[in-house]
């Protein structure tokens, strides 16, 4: 008895420390599709569920309270056949901020060129060296961007090795006959995300996710004007790349995760630096300038 407890407790313990990285939610939404069995989306669900949580992604070891926090949402439009599906995939993730209860979202991107085959009962695998399946193409393509915007948030270019993963799957799928893999189909899909991710001329936004998430957020439990401060000088790295590349992509994606944010950080600051930061942020993302206007009034 005493020697089986003793090979129990070391199972939990291996169990703990060699948890998967994410902690992902699945929502399958179908109800676009008529006529077609509603079990095959439970069956979808779950082994996307599965595939996104078992697999090993990385070669470092994660307890359970560090896995990464992040959710996928399928919205399917259309049965093109008994086993290929199109529609929209929403991404999100989050990362926690030292000594609160706040999570800071890091990435929120609705992702509309979605096609993809399913068969219920087979197996969901993904080979990192050729384009065998889009569905476990695309949620690779996207953990390896959560796992590099998470690791850029924590140590300065911590992500590196994750976005060129993403890139060498975008590279294996440019002979895929699904869209949103190549440069022609358009300025806004998953080749462009990863290029303006690692192109040297975006490179400003590695060191802007760290002093923002690690010099900022963090340290604002304790110290609360030093952090905004360091968050309000960061928007300058930010500048520099849209004066370099006005609507760039990336910045889009960016403040499309951080907009509401930010406008509550600099809400609760003081009328010089909110201004200062109004005026950065009323150039670089003027889409989003009515909800800037909150951090002036």
């Amino acid at each position: 008895m005493y020697r089986l407890i003793i090979i129990i407790f070391f199972v939990l313990i291996y169990h703990n420390i060699s948890a998967q990285e994410l902690k992902c939610r699945v929502q399958i939404i179908s109800t676009q599709i008529q006529g077609t069995n509603k079990e095959v989306f439970k069956a979808m669900q779950t082994a996307i569920y599965e595939f996104m949580n078992n697999t090993i992604w990385t070669n470092h070891v994660y307890s359970n309270d560090e896995r990464i926090e992040c959710n996928i949402l399928f919205n399917l439009s259309k049965q093109i056949s008994a086993d290929e599906f199109k529609g929209t995939i929403q991404i999100q993730s989050s990362r926690p901020v030292f000594n609160s209860s706040y999570n800071s979202v890091l990435f929120n991107h609705l992702d509309n060129d979605f096609q993809f085959k399913f068969i219920e009962q087979e197996v969901l695998e993904f080979n990192e060296n050729a384009h065998s399946s889009n569905l476990t193409s695309v949620l690779a393509f996207y953990t390896y961007i959560i796992l590099g915007l998470d690791y850029d948030s924590f140590s300065l270019e911590g992500g590196t090795q994750y976005f060129q993963k993403a890139e060498n799957i975008v590279n294996n799928a440019q002979s895929a006959r699904e869209s949103g893999w190549k440069a022609y189909e358009s300025r806004k899909n998953r080749y462009w995300l990863i290029e303006n991710i690692i192109n040297n001329i975006y490179s400003p936004i590695h060191e802007f996710s760290y002093n923002y998430h690690r010099l900022g957020l963090d340290i604002m439990s304790d110290k609360a004007n030093e952090g905004r401060a360091i968050i309000a000088e960061s928007l300058k790295l930010l500048q520099q790349i849209h004066r370099k590349k006005p609507g760039s992509f990336i910045l889009q994606i960016l403040f499309n995760a951080k907009v509401d944010e930010i406008v509550k950080i600099f809400s609760e600051s003081y009328p010089d630096e909110k201004r200062r930061v109004y005026n950065i942020l009323k150039e670089i993302d003027p889409a989003n300038i009515t909800k800037y206007e909150a951090i002036i009034k």
